[in-house]
């Protein structure tokens, strides 16, 4: 899994957001409120497209080095 750190989610309402948009988006992930960090399972395609979405979102994501 790649991860996405979103520094701005602050609350389940955040994660359920987040958690929808994903899912319509036929994206496998996982969402860690405590971490602050989204987790994608998938290629590198699947990452940037998660990233884009969080951002659209209105979120500040940020790659994992």
């Amino acid at each position: 899994m790649k991860t996405l750190n979103v520094a701005d989610m602050k609350c389940p309402n955040c994660v359920k957001k987040i958690d929808e948009a994903l899912t319509k988006a036929d994206l496998k992930h996982e969402i860690n409120l405590d971490s602050k960090t989204v987790s994608i399972d998938g290629c590198d395609n699947c990452l940037a497209k998660a990233f884009d979405i969080i951002k659209d979102l209105g979120f500040t994501p940020e790659k994992n080095a």
